[in-house]
């Protein structure tokens, strides 16, 4: 269940009675406390997927997703957002996990080679269609095959390349900010971004040191992570301007689409992209980000949305649109989740790297039986099979709440 008490994981084992007896392993990333409220709601979701032959579920995916999101009480504390999603999320993830190993391949190359219909017959289009259809999506696909296998080795040879956020946290001393950007500078990274939003003339002093730090051919981002009213949002980017950011993230709430467009719209004179998606619950509220021209960078995650199955359409979509897709991954194996899927869109769907990239944050890898390789500050495809969800069992039992050793000596000294 939990890593800390800051960074934890509703974390899903499907075991198989097979005689190969594989385990397909699903993880959502939630934040202390909630984590005991999506566990439960995976407990009311298990059901669905006991003593299902994994064939069944697999040769009619969309009919199982269609399932699980349609769970008619369950549905009522959604539908599709929220804690019952981010429990789907996590019943799938170990789904497509499981999927992967059978097939003995890594998860982004299960989806690379997998024919353009079954692939789509994963996806549930429902509320999509007046943006998408299904036929519009083979389109998208069949052209995705022209130079799929040169994309692939490009991939291979060079990774998908990568932003840190592990160098400007708010709080962060302007020392600890330094020698964090010059250890970053010395390994390569060439995309920074810095967190901004609580004293205007601090983020300035931030910004300003952070730029000259790296330079002005380097790129920066910015973000707010929901902070601002709308007008206030525009008012303070306006004042960060000079520091030439590519985009500011999440600088209002993450549901208020037209709020987004308004600032979308405001921003452009200042060459400032609107970038969201983290806390966007669903395919419905991105199709609307995208109608309304309320967002130049598109933020998936491999959580917040009901698993592969979402976020294939969702890619897609993106796709449609042209607008570059650099998901999120702040959290604890999201980075190992997500790099398949920002592979896979490269080499069958978007077929461009032009101001694209996979956000990478440098903590809790060590839990993880396949963890992130980074190499040049680029994610380097996984070779092992599966969706690298799977944690050492050692760290699964340290930090398992509440009879963790970890956690009964933080519960200890609470007591004490």
């Amino acid at each position: 269940q939990h890593t800390d008490p800051d960074y934890s994981a509703a974390y899903v084992v499907l075991e198989t009675d097979a005689e190969d007896g594989l385990k397909g392993y699903g993880i959502t990333f939630t934040l202390g406390k909630g984590t005991d409220v999506v566990v439960c709601a995976v407990n009311a979701l298990a059901h669905h997927v006991l003593n299902k032959d994994l064939r069944d579920i697999v040769g009619d995916f969309r009919g199982f997703y269609r399932q699980l999101t349609s769970d008619g009480q369950l549905r009522w504390i959604g539908p599709e957002k929220g804690v019952v999603h981010l429990a789907t999320a996590a019943v799938l993830n170990a789904v497509w996990d499981l999927w992967a190993k059978q097939e003995g391949k890594p998860l982004w190359k299960l989806l690379v080679d997998m024919d353009p219909r079954t692939l789509l017959s994963c996806i549930d289009f429902r509320y999509i269609t007046d943006v998408l259809t299904e036929e519009e999506a083979y389109e998208i696909l069949q052209k995705g095959q022209v130079g799929k296998k040169e994309r692939e080795e490009q991939m291979l040879m060079h990774g998908y390349p990568a932003y840190t956020t592990s160098c400007a946290w708010l709080g962060y001393s302007d020392d600890t900010l330094k020698q964090l950007c010059a250890k970053a500078l010395r390994d390569g990274w060439t995309r920074f971004k810095v967190k901004v939003g609580a004293d205007l003339q601090d983020d300035i002093r931030r910004c300003r040191l952070i730029r000259n730090m790296i330079g002005p051919e380097k790129t920066l981002m910015m973000d707010a992570n929901q902070r601002w009213d709308v007008p206030e949002a525009i008012e303070w980017m306006s004042k960060l301007a000079e520091f030439k950011p590519l985009w500011i993230e999440e600088p209002t709430s993450p549901d208020d689409i037209l709020g987004h467009a308004t600032i979308s719209k405001a921003l452009v004179p200042l060459g400032i992209g609107v970038a969201t998606g983290e806390q966007c619950q669903n395919r419905v509220i991105f199709k609307q980000l995208l109608q309304a021209k309320a967002l130049q960078f598109l933020q998936i995650d491999s959580c917040r949305l009901g698993s592969v199955n979402e976020n294939l359409s969702v890619l897609l979509m993106a796709k449609k649109f042209e607008i570059p897709v650099c998901p999120h991954a702040g959290g604890v194996g999201l980075c190992e989740l997500v790099q398949h899927l920002i592979i896979f869109d490269f080499i069958s769907v978007s077929a461009s790297l032009k101001n694209r990239m996979c956000e990478y944050v440098d903590h809790l890898h060590e839990h993880f039986r396949y963890p992130v390789i980074i190499k040049k500050a680029s994610y380097m495809p996984p070779k092992d099979s599966g969706y690298s969800t799977e944690m050492k069992e050692e760290s699964v039992k340290k930090h398992q709440y509440p009879d963790g050793e970890v956690w009964k000596k933080l519960l200890a000294a609470q007591d004490n």
